[in-house]
């Protein structure tokens, strides 16, 4: 039996709360004003739904509105979720992509890879589904978009089905959709892509000798800083980006920050002789405004990866930067 009549609300002066029945409240802060709250067990828990105020909602209306969400909730529906899905509004791709781009990209140590995770995406991607929205891409939109590339450019094209994946999933991890990337079902609807030797080309470490003879017939700041990097097997980035600090003369020492390390780990590098002596020579070419021991044109920026490539194509060698890291290994 209901307890509650409008001629009973209109007379209700003292704030709380008024049972109605069936766990349907008004909760009074004031004659004649006040909101309504429907109590109800959702999946096990108790859950409080509102249902407006008072000045909006007359009895009859809590009434119906508190009948309707009730059969919802026996007919298995969480009333609370679908309310949080209405005022979803879900984007485009790539609208979801530049979300994904302005979270992510701060954490991205490479202003390489920065501006290729976008532009693979613009070139490839946005075209086709770059319009449609993100709870409306499944396999077999994926797979038309990879088709194209998937055998004449295949490490781009994985590369892409990678990034896709990160803003599809991102998507569903904000309840954007209802299901993960489904890139395992996309990757069975493409053919196999033919075995590639993933391994950066390396100088045979027996020519590294003459290559560093080489080297130094001429001193400037792109042989100096490829001669330090062969001569201590780190990275180009770490190379480029050392700075005078880093170096501890007194140890013999070369201490790379963990925010500049692919691993995110500090890495100390014990300096021989002939490391030393590249810094000696490069010294003419340090720029205490930016404290970069291997500055590039711009004195205040680092080298770029193009200049250290450069040096091998200049020499007419087939080899890569990173694969002198190979060559010190053998």
């Amino acid at each position: 039996m209901k307890k509650l009549t409008v001629t009973k609300i209109r007379n209700l002066k003292e704030p709380g709360n008024y049972g109605d029945g069936d766990g349907l409240t008004l909760i009074l802060t004031g004659p004649m004003k006040g909101r309504w709250r429907l109590r109800a067990n959702i999946n096990g828990r108790r859950r409080d739904i509102g249902l407006g105020s008072l000045g909006l909602v007359s009895l009859a209306e809590a009434r119906e509105a508190a009948c309707l969400i009730r059969k919802d909730i026996h007919n298995g529906l969480d009333p609370i979720a679908e309310r949080k899905k209405a005022k979803l509004v879900i984007p485009t791709f790539r609208d979801a992509t530049k979300q994904v781009y302005a979270e992510y990209s701060v954490a991205w140590k490479s202003g390489k890879h920065q501006k290729q995770w976008m532009m693979t995406l613009e070139k490839h991607v946005f075209p086709k589904i770059g319009n449609r929205l993100v709870n409306d891409i499944e396999g077999p939109v994926i797979r038309d978009v990879l088709a194209p590339i998937w055998l004449t450019k295949p490490e781009t094209a994985r590369r892409v089905k990678q990034r896709i994946g990160v803003v599809l999933d991102w998507a569903y991890a904000n309840g954007l959709r209802a299901s993960e990337a489904p890139l395992r079902s996309v990757g069975r609807g493409l053919p196999k892509q033919p075995k590639k030797d993933n391994h950066f080309a390396a100088m045979p470490y027996e020519d590294v000798p003459e290559f560093l003879k080489y080297l130094r017939t001429k001193d400037n700041v792109s042989r100096l800083a490829l001669e330090f990097l062969i001569l201590t097997a780190t990275r180009s980035g770490e190379v480029r980006g050392a700075t005078m600090d880093e170096i501890d003369s007194s140890n013999l020492l070369w201490t790379i920050p963990a925010e500049r390390m692919k691993m995110g780990k500090a890495h100390t590098i014990p300096l021989t002789t002939s490391a030393l002596h590249v810094l000696e020579r490069v010294r003419p070419y340090f720029a205490p405004v930016s404290n970069l021991i291997f500055p590039g044109k711009n004195v205040k920026r680092p080298l770029s990866d193009m200049t250290l490539i450069k040096v091998l194509r200049v020499a007419e060698l087939p080899y890569t930067v990173h694969g002198f890291r190979s060559s010190f290994h053998d």
